[in-house]
């Protein structure tokens, strides 16, 4: 209750510097947790489906059926574009164009790469957030810190009174914005790190599952030049 006293004590005779500090980390704290419980339930969702989606997929006959399948399997949407992609690459050819003059194998791999790094910008989208608030909202707090000290010293000096006991209590309060900048950045830098190993080990899956796609694609396509090798080896 004391220190409960002290903090709404501390805010209530601060200035609107203060308050300011106290909203910018309020904001952070509140951006960090919103976007940490959403982030951690779209890549633990994904991570979950993952094994499962991908095995259904190859189960599948045929490219288009492994599409269907990943489009009930894969809910996050985080394999199927790539699978999206091989089969638009592999189906699609415009006469004339610019794309048409590339081999299929070249055609596959750059639209199986357009594809993975849409997938890693969704899997990486906010990370710099938790990043930055970890990072600078313990400045933050020192800055309310400072501005504190300073204004609490600068009242005291105005009233004459540079007891020990004056000085202490306005000074500690002043510490209270160090602790709210900690209390921000510690939860926001531990959610960095973690949701980041699930990015990078999502990441490495779609890294796999884009090349057996390349394989898969572009390997009818070399096929049909072995019988005619052998038909030229048997007319000599």
């Amino acid at each position: 209750m004391a220190g409960s006293s002290g903090i709404i004590h501390y805010l209530q005779t601060s200035d609107a510097i203060t308050h300011g500090v106290a909203y910018v980390l309020l904001a952070m704290s509140m951006a960090s947790w919103c976007f940490l419980i959403v982030k951690s339930w779209m890549l633990t969702r994904a991570k979950r489906q993952a094994t499962r989606a991908i095995a259904q997929f190859w189960q599948a006959p045929t490219l288009s059926e492994g599409v269907a399948v990943l489009r009930r399997a894969d809910r996050e949407r985080v394999f199927l574009p790539l699978a999206e992609a091989a089969l638009h690459a592999a189906e699609v050819d415009i006469p004339g164009a610019l794309l048409a003059r590339v081999e299929r194998g070249e055609r596959v791999l750059r639209a199986l790469r357009q594809a993975l790094n849409a997938s890693q910008r969704r899997l990486e989208f906010g990370q710099v957030l938790l990043a930055s608030v970890g990072a600078t909202a313990p400045f933050v707090g020192l800055l309310g810190t400072v501005w504190g000290i300073y204004h609490a010293l600068g009242s005291i000096a105005a009233a004459g009174q540079a007891q020990i006991e004056n000085v202490a209590g306005p000074v500690g309060e002043a510490l209270i914005m160090t602790a709210f900048g900690l209390v921000v950045a510690i939860p926001a830098v531990l959610a960095y790190n973690v949701l980041g190993r699930l990015v990078r080990q999502l990441s490495e899956e779609l890294d796999g599952f884009a090349h057996d796609l390349h394989a898969y694609v572009c390997a009818p396509a070399e096929q049909p030049h072995a019988p005619v090798r052998t038909q030229q080896a048997s007319t000599h």
